[in-house]
């Protein structure tokens, strides 16, 4: 591919053909201030809001001290980034919704976005992801912005990170970092740092560089005696070692808290509670249409990969049946595979549910591709055969036209707005109607003496109708097999 300098021809500038520099309101809804008066009600108590908060990074404010007596006052400079993106395939707009992507990612991670360069090409670079010219290019534009990093819209192999760092002399991380980076900043229970743990360390092992006496040989290798025999170990396989046997150790840990996940899911399915799992695109609305079902007061923020951890609520729908809502990981394009195997065992919500609902913003400027991009990964975790209803969220931010489409092309979908609780009411109804069903219809008159299968029917089953009479308890019931059998002794029996 050519390294012509012209903008126009195969790299565009973006701050140059977008005067706000695609920040990542241009991917997200207008950011507004939570407050418990106006918000309190939809989505619960913010208990983590303050947390999150605290940690927040102030813009334009030094870490350099000119005085030893300001040290109380220091504050964490943001860094400040230049994004760069190579166009191979699909439009123009395309590109620019990747990059603008990428733009919300690195000022979820605390960056200043300063500028962003797209590039076309078949391929990227084997040696700079960019091409020798653009690289040049590319560090002129970091000298002149002042930036100290430079954010990559893919992952590059180690190579191409060594070879682009050597070039722009800044810091040079891909998308797969920024992820990481973000989920580690997000993880709050004991699995979720684990997980993102596991996923760095993946990341990180063939991206181990060593210099000087990192590639210096430890004496050892035979039985002993005088300068030992063979060559030992550099530092670098050592770090190596050291950090596949903490990936083993890690693995354990997790598996044995999946089998405490496995337990609570083993006792929703003997107890016959139906599973209904929230999945989707990130920044889609999962956690508000979470709140506004459930009122779990999950943390809604306006920001990519707020929330992380799984949470399970348990619900009720309008004819009164019982089941559990789990929150799951939000997705993303192109999410790395390091990520997608740590959090295998977290994302078994999905694919362990009797109903999915995928949540999908209405908004955005490229809804279809956020399907596609999550139902990629419920392919990867083995839930394509359970039963979907496209949920189209912030249907009262999207264009008409757009939610038009989107309903004639997904077959079961409705357009809700968690924000103000349009269509919530329709949801909940095709909820009650999707959930499966017991498979047995059964009447019977239970004594009063035999409460407890009164209260299994209305806890397992779905109660039709429900009449006190002086013998006992008449119930006409929907149930599974096994309470069917224990019912069945008090069948009225017919009458000749």
């Amino acid at each position: 591919m050519t390294s012509s300098s012209s903008p126009s021809q195969d790299t565009r500038r973006l701050a140059q053909d977008y005067p706000d520099g695609l920040r990542a309101d241009a991917l997200m809804e207008e950011d507004v201030a939570w407050s418990h008066e106006i918000d309190g009600e939809r989505d619960g108590d913010q208990f983590d809001r303050s947390e999150r908060a605290a940690l927040r990074r102030v813009a334009g404010l030094s870490t350099e001290l000119e005085d030893v007596t300001e040290v109380e006052y220091r504050q964490l400079r943001l860094e400040r980034v230049v994004l760069v993106g190579v166009w191979t395939s699909g439009t123009a707009q395309d590109a620019d919704n990747s990059l603008a992507e990428l733009a919300a990612l690195a000022e979820t991670a605390g960056a200043l976005v300063l500028d962003g360069v797209i590039q076309r090409r078949d391929k990227p670079d084997a040696a700079t992801y960019i091409g020798s010219g653009k690289a040049l290019e590319l560090r002129d534009i970091v000298l002149e912005s002042g930036a100290d990093t430079v954010i990559c819209d893919g992952e590059l192999s180690p190579g191409q990170l060594i070879q682009l760092e050597d070039v722009v002399k800044v810091k040079v991380i891909d998308r797969t970092a920024l992820i990481l980076d973000i989920f580690a900043q997000h993880a709050k229970s004991r699995e979720g740092k684990a997980q993102v743990a596991l996923a760095q360390m993946q990341y990180m092992l063939p991206r181990l560089r060593g210099w000087g006496q990192s590639l210096s040989r430890q004496m050892g290798g035979g039985r002993g005696g005088l300068a030992t025999r063979g060559p030992g170990e550099t530092k670098i396989e050592t770090d190596r070692r050291r950090i596949r046997e903490k990936m083993a150790k890690m693995r354990r840990e997790i598996a044995d808290m999946k089998t405490g996940r496995e337990i609570k899911r083993q006792e929703r399915r003997r107890n016959k509670v139906p599973s209904v799992a929230i999945a989707g695109y990130t920044n889609a609305g999962k956690s508000s249409l979470l709140n506004r079902l459930t009122g779990a007061g999950v943390l809604v923020e306006n920001a990519l990969f707020a929330t992380l951890d799984p949470t399970v609520r348990r619900a009720e729908t309008p004819g009164g049946r019982l089941y559990t809502l789990a929150d799951t990981v939000g997705f993303v394009r192109h999410l790395p595979h390091h990520l997608v195997e740590a959090f295998r065992s977290t994302m078994e919500e999905v694919g362990d549910s009797d109903l999915i609902l995928h949540v999908v913003d209405g908004s955005h400027p490229a809804p279809e591709e956020q399907l596609a991009a999550v139902r990629e990964v419920i392919r990867d975790v083995g839930a394509t055969d359970v039963p979907e209803i496209v949920v189209i969220n912030k249907a009262d931010a999207a264009d008409p036209l757009v939610l038009q489409r989107l309903l004639r092309v997904e077959k079961r979908s409705i357009a809700v707005s968690a924000r103000t609780g349009q269509g919530i009411d329709e949801l909940l109804a095709l909820l009650d109607n999707d959930l499966p069903r017991p498979s047995v219809e059964i009447e019977a008159l239970v004594p009063y003496t035999h409460g407890k299968l009164v209260a299994r029917a209305h806890n397992e089953g779905e109660v039709l109708s429900e009449e006190h009479t002086a013998e006992g308890t008449l119930l006409k019931v929907r149930v599974h097999e096994e309470l069917a059998s224990d019912l069945a002794p008090y069948v009225p029996a017919p009458l000749a």
